[in-house]
């Protein structure tokens, strides 16, 4: 299954405004696998994942992708080169339609026939936008830009998804919604790192798993032997 380190984060060290917010990182992602990132609010994850994308300088340490180091590259040359991320609280384009923030996530392409077919299957997975597609994405609720927000990723035809916290702020019929997406999503083989506060949710679904807490990995392993790890259950399930 998994083979190829896709995505490797070496003693990554990241500050900003004099707070020292991720302590010198070290995870990775290899192909077809789904990683998640689990900790508090506050451990990093977020800063961890926009230094990824090159929306966060590095103060030290290496970001490697497909082999070669991206550390000082920009977001845009980052979804050019494959990664794309769906950010902690959606930013849709609010008075753009769905289909009109749909197409913005392929803005890079140019294969108009293909755009179309992927603009299909994204309808597929998400029946709803396809229902609403000239509604403007202001006017949806939290979850449904959600869905919009993966939808446009998707788009841009990832090798490797960030998801930022996709079930935050949901009602618990959309977090199950959102995570029947990410499976499916998942089961068509793009490779995904997940940070997910719900850490219940994330460790059911994942291959492997890194516990962060104030800026440092302090646990990692396979998902499901932590979903039942003593630390991990009294530390982030509530027992």
């Amino acid at each position: 299954m998994a083979d190829e380190v896709l995505l490797k984060v070496n003693g990554l060290k990241v500050a900003y405004g004099g707070i020292q917010a991720v302590k010198g990182v070290d995870f990775e992602v290899r192909q077809g696998e789904l990683v998640t990132l689990i900790g508090s609010n506050g451990a990093g994850k977020t800063t961890t994942m926009k230094a990824i994308t090159g929306l966060q300088p590095i103060n030290e340490g290496d970001i490697q992708y497909m082999g070669h180091s991206v550390r000082g590259r920009g977001a845009w040359d980052m979804v050019k080169q494959g990664l794309a991320m769906v950010p902690e609280g959606r930013g849709v384009f609010m008075r753009m339609s769905i289909t009109e923030n749909l197409l913005m996530g392929a803005h890079i392409r140019n294969d108009k026939a293909e755009i179309a077919v992927d603009l299909d299957k994204v309808f597929t997975i998400f029946p709803r936008l396809k229902e609403r597609k000239d509604q403007l994405a202001g006017t949806m609720s939290g979850g449904e830009q959600q869905m919009l927000a993966m939808g446009r990723a998707l788009m841009s035809r990832p090798r490797l998804l960030l998801l930022d916290e996709p079930s935050m702020g949901l009602s618990p019929i959309m977090v199950d919604k959102i995570f029947e997406v990410v499976r499916e999503v998942y089961a068509q083989g793009v490779t995904m790192l997940l940070v997910e506060q719900n850490a219940s949710r994330a460790l059911q679904i994942a291959d492997r798993a890194y516990v962060m807490e104030s800026g440092i990995i302090t646990m990692s392993g396979d998902a499901r032997q932590m979903l039942s790890d003593p630390k991990v259950r009294a530390a982030y399930l509530g027992e």
